[in-house]
């Protein structure tokens, strides 16, 4: 490579660094504009091709992610104005269009509103929560297709579709670009806060493929996080969950061996746990609670998940956690926001608390639950718990079950390795 074709490409390599970084907050700026994120994006798109093909004849400007911001919003204006419908759009954006200062970056807090947008119509319930998924890793995290695709385990061509057809659902049910208000703000919050905690749960025990985590994505969902928390502090359970995220995230460097094999939590080197992330967690859980005492209202759904994970963040050593008060929380996560999954997390915290016969009592309670059908951790646990019972032959069959139900190959191969270990004497 050439001297002037190196320098091109270094300029290439920035300008794609600098519109990874800043694309969500250009799309958002610019979707004030035109309303329309799906436009908006191509419009971003737009001064993306521009400056890389400016940018290596003029130099990388001081501040690039103005200029680029700047460049859409020329262009989301011309764009206005070419339109037939230009005078119902501007009286629709009044003086907001006058507003804009082209060669000037927006101010701070409309850069907020404009992101807080952005993450409420990304997440808008009339979407499917796949689509939801891909699209605000899209327009928020700045992925590309051929990256969404690899995230969520589907073809290329399956999710360029669901992100086309999720604009077009959005422009269809033409939902407005605004942070709703009132009652409307909490449900659609509320699915907000399940995008982020999908894509970061996907993330940490992947679903299916070759991996048993994927840390980007859990990467992706904490900066996610951490964006809501900054824009909308006051709301307890997006505290709550940047907590639990915080706590959770902590614990990646030790879920896997060196080959890439899932290590359970009883036998994970807790030294290798993030510290710093711990801190977080423990700084933002307390911001959650504060601001739940503020409001009046108990503790939500996210906030007792993270005050669990606290726990087990406390403990240096597992034989030192704190099961009793784990199975305590659980119970409050069960009364306000009651799911087969969480009876079936209590199930486990209480056989550590008072004895696997307890818990298998709760787990064969579940049995019957719709929601746990070909669910791959109902047999693991209970396969678990018969195994602490020295029931070795029912527990080989629940690891085998297990094993047959889920998708992940790291995690089949560990159910299979704990088959094997109950197949000895007595089993």
């Amino acid at each position: 490579m050439t001297g002037t074709g190196g320098a091109a490409a270094a300029t290439a390599d920035a300008v794609e660094a600098v519109f990874r970084i800043e694309s969500a907050r250009i799309i958002a700026g610019v979707a004030r504009i035109v309303r329309d994120v799906g436009i908006a994006e191509e419009l971003a798109q737009d001064a993306l091709v521009a400056a890389l093909e400016q940018w290596p004849v003029t130099g990388v400007p001081d501040r690039p992610g103005a200029w680029l911001m700047a460049t859409a919003k020329h262009r989301a204006i011309d764009l206005v104005r070419r339109r037939e419908t230009y005078a119902r759009k501007l009286a629709e954006v009044g003086r907001t269009l006058e507003d804009v200062p082209p060669p000037e970056p927006p101010e701070p807090d409309d850069i907020d509103d404009d992101l807080l947008r952005l993450i409420f119509t990304a997440c808008h319930p009339v979407l499917s929560a796949e689509a939801r998924v891909a699209l605000t890793l899209r327009l928020l995290g700045g992925l590309t297709t051929g990256e969404i695709a690899r995230a969520c385990l589907v073809p290329e061509s399956t999710a360029a579709q669901r992100i086309v057809r999720a604009k077009r659902a959005l422009a269809r049910a033409d939902v407005p670009f605004e942070v709703p208000s009132g009652p409307d703000r909490a449900v659609r919050l509320a699915s907000v806060l399940e995008v982020v905690y999908l894509i970061f749960n996907e993330g940490y025990a992947a679903t299916a493929g070759d991996d048993w985590l994927r840390p980007a994505l859990c990467e992706d969902a904490l900066r996610l996080g951490r964006v809501l928390a900054g824009l909308i502090p006051e709301e307890p359970e997006v505290q709550g969950l940047v907590a639990l995220l915080e706590i959770q995230a902590s614990r990646t460097a030790a879920r896997t061996g060196p080959d890439g094999a899932p290590v359970l939590l009883a036998e994970q080197n807790r030294t290798r746990w993030n510290r710093m992330l711990i801190a977080r967690g423990f700084a933002a859980l307390e911001r959650a609670n504060a601001a739940a005492s503020a409001a009046g209202t108990a503790p939500g759904p996210y906030a007792l998940q993270a005050a669990i994970a606290a726990c087990h963040a406390q403990a240096l050593r597992y034989q030192e956690t704190d099961w009793a008060m784990i199975a305590a929380l659980y119970g409050r996560l069960a009364a306000v926001a009651r799911s087969p999954v969480v009876e079936l997390n209590r199930a486990v915290a209480v056989s550590m608390a008072e004895g696997p016969e307890a818990g298998l009592a709760l787990v064969d309670a579940l049995a019957a639950e719709p929601a746990l059908r070909g669910y791959h951790l109902l047999p693991s646990v209970r396969g678990d718990l018969l195994a602490r019972l020295g029931r070795r032959a029912e527990a080989r069959a629940e690891f085998d079950r297990a094993a047959s139900l889920t998708r992940n190959e790291r995690e089949r191969a560990l159910l299979r390795a704990r088959a094997e270990a109950c197949a000895g004497p007595g089993g």
